[in-house]
């Protein structure tokens, strides 16, 4: 056998196979989108700035007057996994916005002539603006801790919080992405992104069971995946919380629409460098 026979089944090897070079865009884009905040880590930290005011205003006054019914939790208790999940939303809802930046910087058509495959791209994109919710939820969890919230302090509990933020907010992110794609306009794209948030919040059980709403907005409630989210996050999170959905439905709701918005942001992103 020559060395040219021999040298075909190497190089063939070589190559790596699809879902190995997914996985490397994938990092590569996520990495990418990483050391932009590491440069400029200011905006992480405002955004911390809201739920802070939520939890030592909004939940004392509110653990004071006693108004809402949590069952066996404090009022605490059961807020601080709500705003935990409220400042992932507002982090990763106007993620979008930095891609419309890209594309008016010509990042965009850059990215879409490379060899990496549109669903690595938003998947990178989606896992960073996961991973930028995590600043938020340190804070969340040190405040909660001062306020006396009965946090579980296991590991595989809090690894748990950690995983459910990240595809959380991966969630929410890749949504904002859709929009971006569908508007392509920051103003557009400011617009909506206001107007979504607090009905996302609210229609949620991040501030009040959802048992106390009414018909109609229960309904809501129960297609909104920020509900899973926080349900989760407090049966992980809080001492003697359980979970009213279950885990399981929890993570399947969650992981099920992440790759339902991901094969549609995939398919929409060529869009934006038109």
């Amino acid at each position: 056998m020559t060395l040219r026979e021999h040298a075909v089944p190497h190089a063939a090897l070589a190559e790596p196979s699809l879902p190995v070079r997914y996985l490397e865009d994938t990092a590569t884009i996520a990495g990418v989108e990483i050391r932009k905040v590491l440069r400029d880590p200011t905006e992480l930290l405002t955004r911390a700035i809201q739920p802070l005011l939520w939890l030592l205003v909004f939940g004392q006054v509110l653990a004071r007057t006693r108004a809402i019914p949590t069952g066996s939790l404090s009022y605490l208790d059961f807020l601080a996994p709500g705003i935990l999940a409220q400042s992932a939303l507002f982090s990763a809802i106007f993620y979008g916005i930095a891609v419309i930046w890209e594309r008016d910087l010509g990042v965009v058509h850059k990215l879409l002539v490379s060899p990496a495959s549109r669903g690595a791209l938003v998947t990178g994109k989606a896992i960073a603006g996961g991973l930028r919710a995590l600043v938020q939820a340190i804070i969340v969890y040190l405040v909660s801790a001062a306020l006396g919230v009965h946090l579980r302090l296991e590991p595989l509990a809090i690894l748990g919080v950690i995983f459910t933020v990240v595809i959380g907010s991966a969630l929410f992110a890749t949504f904002s992405l859709v929009i971006a794609c569908l508007v392509r306009t920051r103003e557009r794209f400011m617009g909506i992104g206001q107007v979504m948030t607090m009905p996302l919040f609210f229609a949620s059980s991040a501030v009040y069971p959802v048992a106390l709403m009414p018909a109609w907005l229960q309904g809501v409630a129960t297609a909104n995946p920020l509900t899973y989210m926080v349900d989760l996050i407090r049966s992980l999170m809080v001492e003697g919380a359980a979970s009213v959905h279950g885990p399981a439905l929890d993570f399947a709701v969650l992981g099920g629409t992440l790759i339902g918005l991901l094969a549609i942001a995939a398919r929409l992103y060529p869009r934006l460098a038109r």
